[in-house]
Formats: structure tokens, C-alpha cells, sequence
């Protein structure tokens, strides 16, 4: 067993001062906590950075075995520095040098935690976490601006992105694929803030979705077959609400013969297909200059032969060719976008192709999304923290001017149970889809089961 690993398990030791006496001293005073060690701690960290760079500077490479010498000199300083200073002190500060010196510093221990989902610091000494669905403040401080301010270079400059006064605002992402939003003064007054959604390291299945009663064992029977059968599919719904976990579980039913093309801001999906293509936006650089939008990736992912094109989310002009490509041959589309219910999806599509710039009747545009779109799948996080499908629509068509929307499946509330959860029912609404040729046409088993009331 590494050293490392030794550390993790001794979590219980790494606080100095308990999580209540940090979380009670910051909601009372507003005040961080000052650990005794950090002077130790800085004078430590620069030493180390020292060793390392002679060690570079001789040509002696130590990445083979660089945890393992790097905890070792940490170990040494450490030493050689404090005297009296308890084991479990000792263990505590190796691992927070050692975090600051390779990974992300204080982030490090809320990152390895499964039990939670988002991180969001706000300035150096307020960091709250969302843990099981719930926020709370977390006992996890920063030195200072600086401090904070050298991990987030560190995030974005891993993956080609820049931060600084003419960019205050990055989005990135983690080398497991969690999706990182920084913005820093002086677009923020109370210090710089990172907004972290972490991604599982084990993918959520759709027995997870089941176990966790976010949507019923015939409803993804039912989104299967949807996908499989080549229908375009837009998951909608509310920030946080699992838009793009839900995207990643359907994009897996895409059959493995299947050339797909991916397109995001910052590379979240993990298909396990062989035949993907994956690409990603670029915002410009220094100059002001080689910017690749969404909406120029869709355009030429056209031009990639795509059995299927999934895009990360629509949010602006992007939006208009995504619907001419669902309506030019490139069925079995997926992508994601914001919205508080079906029919408020409407309205926003409209928007959004309205931001390409193109005048077009608002019918027109109506008109191309009926014909576009073939279902939408509805995504809430509710009042206690779930995440459930509510609705799962069928765009039947244009009615007059007004684009006809049916629900499928839906999710019927009945109260709260025992432990304060919100609890009810998944049930179908009897209706048939209009679409059932097209599925059975395309080689697709539909029950009609599925759909008795």
C-alpha cells in the first residue's frame, strides 16, 4: 500500500479543528480559520518546489516514482522542521503540501469524496458542497485570493483554456471529465469562485436511475426503443437536474455500427462506442482571435458522415442547425437544454433560433421544430434534493400556429414519506405515439404494455 493511500485512510486525523467549530466560527464571525502550521506549510511548499526543480535541472526524472519521492521529501522537511508536532498533524500537513504542490490543493479530499456531487467555492474561506442532494458549508478553506487563484490556473491551463482580467470567466473540465466554471475578479467582488459538477468515476448506469427512483424500469424501456428507432430526442430541464447524465445513459443504446459525432463546450460525454468523434468548442485566444463556436462544430459535423450527432447542449444560434440537420436526413439525434417544462422548452427554441441572426417567421420556426423534434424528455431535481423524469412528450405537430405537445409518461406527486421524501408515482398517460411505424419500421420491439393507462 502507498503511501498516499495510508494517507487517505486517515482522514479522521487531517482536522486540526472540527467541521462544526470552522462551519459555527464562519457563520458567526465571518472570519477564516487560521491554521498554526501554515507559515511551516509555506516555507515546506517552497522548499519542495526547489528540490523538484534541481532534480529537473540534472536531467534525473522522478515521474516513474514521483508520488512516492515527493511524500518522501515532504516527510523529510517535515521532519527535520517541527518538533513536537503529533503524527497525526504531521500526516495531515504531508497531504496538504503534497495537494498544493500536484493536485488541487484543499479540493483534493471534497473531489475523492463519492458522497458528494458539486463543489462551489466563493472566495478563499466559503466553500459549500452539495452532498446527497443537499447544500451545506464545508470545513475547506484557502489561504488566500492567491491561493485560489493558482488552482484554477492550474485547472485551466490543462486543458488549453486562460484566466485573467480581459477572460474573467472559463468553463473546463477535470482530467475524470467533471465540468469546471471559474470566474474571477473584478466580474466577482467576494474573491475568485469555482463551480465544480463532478462526474462519478463509475458512470451512472440505468440500474442507477431505477435504484434511485429517478424513472421506471418501462420508461427507459421505452426511451430505448425511442433511441434505437432513430426518433430525435431533446432532454430538458432546470440546472443540476441530471440533463447531461441522463444524455450520456441514452447515448449509450446508439448501436455500436453506429459513426457518431459529439459536440460540446467542454467534453463531458463518455460513450463507450468505438466509432466516435468527439469535438470541442476553443474560446479565442490572447489576440482575440481562433474562436470555434457550437454552432460551427454542428455545421461541420454535417460533413462528417454522423449516423448520429449528439450535441452537450443548445443554448443559442447553434440551435437552428441542429434542427435543419434532425430535419436533413440525421435522425436519432440527441442533445441537451434548459428549460422549466416541456411547453417552456417551446418557447425557448424560438429564442435561441432567433439568436442566429436569421429573420424568420415565427411559424417557420415552429414549424421546423414540430417536424424536428419527435420526443422530449423532462428532467427536475425537486424540493428534496431527487432528480426524477416528470414528463416524457411527444411533439406531435403543428395545430394552427401552435405546436402540439402530448405526454407519454409523467411523474404523479403523492406527498412525503417518513424521511421527508418526496414520494409518487410513474405512470402512463394511455396515449399511443403517432411515431410507432417509424420504430417498428426500423427494426425496433415496442409492448404495448408501454402504454396502458
Amino acid at each position: 500500500m502507498s503511501l498516499l493511500e495510508k494517507l487517505e485512510k486517515k482522514k479522521i486525523e487531517q482536522q486540526v479543528v472540527s467541521s462544526t467549530e470552522i462551519m459555527d466560527n464562519t457563520k458567526k464571525n465571518n472570519v477564516p480559520i487560521i491554521d498554526e502550521y501554515s507559515d511551516l506549510k509555506e516555507k515546506i511548499h517552497t522548499e519542495i518546489i526547489e528540490i523538484i526543480n534541481h532534480e529537473v535541472a540534472n536531467g534525473n526524472d522522478i515521474t516513474e516514482n514521483q508520488e512516492d519521492y515527493i511524500l518522501k521529501s515532504i516527510e523529510g522537511l517535515i521532519e527535520s522542521n517541527a518538533v513536537g508536532m503529533t503524527r497525526a498533524d504531521r500526516l495531515r500537513i504531508q497531504r496538504e503540501i503534497y495537494n498544493n504542490v500536484i493536485g488541487l490543493g484543499p479540493l483534493e479530499p471534497l473531489l475523492a469524496d463519492p458522497d458528494i456531487s458539486e463543489i462551489m467555492v466563493n472566495g478563499p474561506h466559503n466553500v459549500y458542497v452539495e452532498r446527497r442532494g443537499k447544500l451545506e458549508l464545508s470545513s475547506t478553506v484557502f489561504k488566500d485570493n492567491n491561493h485560489l487563484l493558482n488552482i484554477i490556473n492550474r485547472i485551466v491551463s490543462s486543458v488549453g483554456r486562460r484566466i485573467d482580467e480581459t477572460s474573467p470567466m472559463v468553463d473546463a473540465r477535470l482530467i475524470d471529465g467533471s465540468r469546471v466554471n471559474a470566474v474571477i475578479p473584478p466580474v466577482v467582488l467576494n474573491g475568485p469562485t469555482i463551480t465544480i459538477r463532478k462526474f462519478s468515476k463509475n458512470p451512472l448506469t440505468v440500474n442507477d436511475l431505477i435504484r434511485n427512483t429517478s424513472v421506471s424500469p418501462m420508461m427507459m424501456s421505452f426511451l430505448e426503443a425511442c433511441v434505437k428507432g432513430k426518433l430525435n430526442i431533446i432532454v430538458s430541464g432546470g440546472t443540476g437536474s441530471g440533463k447531461t447524465t441522463l444524455l450520456n445513459i441514452l447515448s449509450g443504446y446508439i448501436p455500436y455500427t453506429d459513426r457518431i459525432v459529439t459536440i460540446e463546450d467542454a467534453a463531458e460525454l463518455q460513450l463507450r462506442q468505438n466509432h466516435v468523434v468527439t469535438m470541442e468548442s476553443r474560446p479565442a485566444n490572447l489576440e482575440g482571435a481562433g474562436q470555434i463556436t457550437i454552432r460551427e462544430l454542428v455545421r461541420n459535423a454535417l460533413r462528417m458522415r454522423p449516423d448520429r450527432i449528439v450535441v452537450g447542449e443548445v443554448r443559442s444560434g447553434e440551435t437552428l442547425d441542429m434542427l435543419q440537420a434532425m430535419n436533413t436526413g440525421h435522425d436519432g439525434s440527441l442533445t441537451t437544454a434548459h428549460a422549466n417544462s416541456p411547453r417552456d422548452l417551446m418557447a425557448r427554441l424560438e429564442t435561441m433560433v432567433l439568436m442566429s441572426g436569421m429573420e424568420l417567421p415565427i411559424k417557420a420556426i415552429r414549424e421546423q421544430v414540430s417536424s424536428a423534434l419527435d420526443i422530449i424528455v423532462h428532467q427536475a431535481r425537486l424540493k428534496d434534493g431527487s432528480r426524477r423524469v416528470v414528463n416524457i412528450t411527444q411533439v406531435v405537430g403543428m395545430e394552427g400556429d401552435t405546436i402540439t405537445l402530448q405526454d407519454l409518461f409523467i411523474f404523479k406527486q403523492q406527498g412525503l414519506d417518513s424521511q421527508g421524501k418526496i414520494s409518487g408515482k410513474f405512470i402512463s398517460t394511455g396515449i399511443r405515439p403517432t411515431f410507432m411505424e417509424k420504430l417498428v419500421s426500423n427494426g425496433v420491439l415496442v409492448k404495448d404494455d408501454w402504454f396502458k393507462k
